[in-house]
């Protein structure tokens, strides 16, 4: 029974893995294309929460603790790069 629900959980995480892949493009697209800095930062933003979520469904995955810590990291530099960039837009004018 518990073999049956592990393979459950690994189809469904690398279902959720392809699923991410459609607002990863997207986030991408955004970056590149973006007409303003507050768009392209907003993409960031985004992209590493994409990241985050990719790093954790990785964790399910392989059954590796390891990818949380790199996960947990990206959420930290995520955070730290969304004050700085704030503080950048701020002084530039709102990304104007």
């Amino acid at each position: 029974m518990i073999g049956f629900l592990d393979d459950i959980v690994t189809t469904v995480a690398i279902g959720l893995v392809a699923f991410l892949m459609i607002p990863l493009g997207m986030t991408v697209l955004r970056m590149i294309v973006g007409p303003g800095y507050a768009d392209r930062f907003v993409a960031l933003d985004m992209l590493t929460g994409l990241a985050v979520a990719l790093g954790a469904l990785t964790a399910v995955v392989t059954g590796r603790r390891e990818f949380l810590d790199v996960a947990f990291g990206l959420a930290v530099f995520g955070f730290v790069a969304t004050c700085a960039l704030a503080a950048f837009l701020e002084r530039k004018g709102a990304g104007k």
